[in-house]
């Protein structure tokens, strides 16, 4: 039997369209995300909604959450938080740990989020880009092969969309995928054998001019 491991990023982010939100953000390093970013996650969610996904993982940051939740409402799933999915906690861009909202407090948002769920892996500010791969790419694998053998959908940032990629079907991701805002990545199980079949799609955003950032 075959599984599917979809792999999302995030929709656009509120500082990329108003870089003055982060010097008065009360959470700088945690933007939601912006009014096209809601369309865009509207749009990844009207893509996925014939999909056979049984359960929803999204990162802990708000533009994540957010982006996750528009789907788990189309696919009427709840929302597994899992912090091994995290941005990358690069020192050159954040001057300290990110500042995020508690699980309860994203909870009480974003009521889909499953409180009983346990994050898998841990995510430790500061790392490298080879941590940040590791770690997302461990989550990747621990949940597609350990825990969740049902379709399943990440939810992340531009690192750990590669990192998670990389995990499943190895190198051959650093330069096949394409993680931009609200990209899909397919990646199927056949025969024991992981294979990348979408590399990072976005035919499903109608509008929308691409913010090339990895972040």
């Amino acid at each position: 039997m075959s599984q599917i491991i979809w792999i999302a990023r995030h929709a656009n982010r509120l500082d990329f369209v108003n870089p003055d939100w982060f010097l008065t953000a009360e959470r700088r390093y945690d933007p939601p995300i912006s009014d096209d970013g809601v369309v865009q996650a509207q749009q990844l969610a009207k893509r996925l909604q014939r999909e056979k996904i049984a359960h929803i993982f999204a990162s802990p940051f708000l533009r994540t959450v957010q982006t996750a939740n528009a789907v788990a409402e189309v696919l009427d799933l709840p929302i597994k938080l899992e912090t091994g999915l995290s941005e990358w906690l690069n020192p050159a861009w954040m001057t300290e740990e990110p500042e995020r909202l508690s699980t309860p407090a994203l909870a009480e948002l974003f009521p889909r989020i499953d409180l009983s769920y346990t994050p898998r892996i841990a995510a430790k500010y500061p790392e490298t880009q080879e941590q940040v791969r590791e770690r997302s790419g461990q989550t990747a694998r621990c949940l597609a092969a350990e825990f969740y053998p049902e379709n399943i959908l990440l939810v992340g940032h531009g690192a750990s969309v590669l990192g998670a990629a990389m995990g499943l079907v190895g190198e051959i991701a650093k330069t096949e995928v394409k993680a931009s805002l609200c990209s899909l990545v397919k990646v199927v199980l056949q025969e024991s054998e992981w294979l990348l079949e979408l590399k990072g799609d976005t035919s499903h955003l109608n509008q929308i001019e691409e913010v090339i950032r990895f972040v």
